[in-house]
Protein backbone atom coordinates (compact mmCIF):
# COMPACT_ATOMS: atom_id res chain seq x y z
CA UNK A 1 0.00 0.00 0.00
CA UNK A 2 1.51 3.36 -0.98
CA UNK A 3 2.37 5.77 1.76
CA UNK A 4 -0.13 8.64 2.09
CA UNK A 5 1.18 12.06 1.08
CA UNK A 6 1.88 14.30 4.09
CA UNK A 7 -0.04 17.11 2.40
CA UNK A 8 -3.21 15.03 2.66
CA UNK A 9 -2.84 14.88 6.43
CA UNK A 10 -2.43 18.65 6.51
CA UNK A 11 -5.56 19.00 4.38
CA UNK A 12 -7.43 16.67 6.75
CA UNK A 13 -6.46 18.91 9.65
CA UNK A 14 -7.47 22.08 7.81
CA UNK A 15 -10.82 20.59 6.83
CA UNK A 16 -11.49 19.56 10.43
CA UNK A 17 -10.66 23.07 11.67
CA UNK A 18 -12.96 24.63 9.08
CA UNK A 19 -15.78 22.31 10.11
CA UNK A 20 -15.32 23.23 13.77
CA UNK A 21 -15.36 26.92 12.84
CA UNK A 22 -18.69 26.42 11.04
CA UNK A 23 -20.20 24.37 13.86
CA UNK A 24 -19.50 26.89 16.61
CA UNK A 25 -20.13 30.15 14.76
CA UNK A 26 -22.46 32.32 16.84
CA UNK A 27 -22.44 30.01 19.85
CA UNK A 28 -21.56 30.85 23.43
CA UNK A 29 -20.04 28.21 25.68
CA UNK A 30 -23.48 27.57 27.14
CA UNK A 31 -24.99 27.11 23.69
CA UNK A 32 -22.16 24.77 22.81
CA UNK A 33 -22.31 22.80 26.04
CA UNK A 34 -26.02 22.02 25.71
CA UNK A 35 -25.97 21.10 22.02
CA UNK A 36 -24.84 17.49 22.05
CA UNK A 37 -24.64 17.24 18.25
CA UNK A 38 -22.27 20.20 18.08
CA UNK A 39 -20.23 18.85 20.99
CA UNK A 40 -19.96 15.46 19.29
CA UNK A 41 -19.02 17.04 15.96
CA UNK A 42 -16.36 19.30 17.48
CA UNK A 43 -14.86 16.51 19.58
CA UNK A 44 -14.78 14.20 16.54
CA UNK A 45 -12.98 16.80 14.45
CA UNK A 46 -10.46 17.48 17.23
CA UNK A 47 -9.85 13.73 17.19
CA UNK A 48 -9.23 13.88 13.43
CA UNK A 49 -6.79 16.77 13.91
CA UNK A 50 -4.86 14.79 16.51
CA UNK A 51 -4.85 11.61 14.45
CA UNK A 52 -3.61 13.41 11.34
CA UNK A 53 -0.96 15.22 13.42
CA UNK A 54 0.45 11.83 14.47
CA UNK A 55 1.43 11.27 10.84
CA UNK A 56 3.42 14.49 10.44
CA UNK A 57 7.11 13.48 10.41
CA UNK A 58 9.28 14.74 13.25
CA UNK A 59 11.64 16.58 10.90
CA UNK A 60 8.70 18.56 9.51
CA UNK A 61 7.28 19.21 12.98
CA UNK A 62 10.62 20.67 14.05
CA UNK A 63 10.42 23.28 11.29
CA UNK A 64 7.10 24.55 12.65
CA UNK A 65 7.70 25.19 16.32
CA UNK A 66 4.56 27.33 16.66
CA UNK A 67 2.58 24.12 17.11
CA UNK A 68 2.81 22.08 20.29
CA UNK A 69 2.55 18.80 18.39
CA UNK A 70 2.67 16.67 21.54
CA UNK A 71 -0.37 18.48 22.94
CA UNK A 72 -2.28 18.18 19.66
CA UNK A 73 -1.70 14.42 19.55
CA UNK A 74 -2.09 14.11 23.32
CA UNK A 75 -5.54 15.65 23.30
CA UNK A 76 -6.57 13.15 20.63
CA UNK A 77 -5.41 10.37 22.95
CA UNK A 78 -7.52 11.78 25.79
CA UNK A 79 -10.56 11.96 23.52
CA UNK A 80 -10.06 8.37 22.36
CA UNK A 81 -9.12 6.72 25.63
CA UNK A 82 -10.86 8.88 28.23
CA UNK A 83 -13.90 9.99 26.27
CA UNK A 84 -16.06 9.88 29.41
CA UNK A 85 -13.88 12.47 31.09
CA UNK A 86 -13.42 15.08 28.33
CA UNK A 87 -13.69 18.58 29.79
CA UNK A 88 -15.99 20.64 27.56
CA UNK A 89 -14.45 23.88 28.80
CA UNK A 90 -11.11 22.70 27.44
CA UNK A 91 -12.73 21.62 24.16
CA UNK A 92 -14.38 25.05 23.89
CA UNK A 93 -11.13 26.87 24.68
CA UNK A 94 -9.27 24.91 22.02
CA UNK A 95 -12.02 25.48 19.46
CA UNK A 96 -12.29 29.21 20.12
CA UNK A 97 -8.73 30.28 20.91
CA UNK A 98 -6.20 27.84 19.50
CA UNK A 99 -7.41 26.59 16.15
CA UNK A 100 -6.89 29.90 14.34
CA UNK A 101 -3.15 29.83 14.99
CA UNK A 102 -2.94 26.15 14.08
CA UNK A 103 -4.86 26.81 10.87
CA UNK A 104 -2.43 29.55 9.82
CA UNK A 105 0.58 27.31 10.46
CA UNK A 106 -1.00 24.40 8.58
CA UNK A 107 -1.69 26.68 5.62
CA UNK A 108 1.96 27.82 5.66
CA UNK A 109 3.14 24.22 5.85
CA UNK A 110 0.96 23.24 2.93
CA UNK A 111 2.21 26.18 0.87
CA UNK A 112 5.82 25.30 1.70
CA UNK A 113 5.20 21.71 0.61
CA UNK A 114 3.73 22.75 -2.70
CA UNK A 115 0.01 22.93 -2.09
CA UNK A 116 -2.49 20.14 -2.46
CA UNK A 117 -1.52 16.49 -2.15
Amino acid sequence: MPKRDIRLFLLDMLEAIEKIERYIVGLTFEGFEYNEMVVDAVVRNLEIIGEAARHIPEELRQRYTGVDWRRVVGFRNIIIHEYFDVDLEIVWAIATTQLGDLKAILQAMLADLGGRG
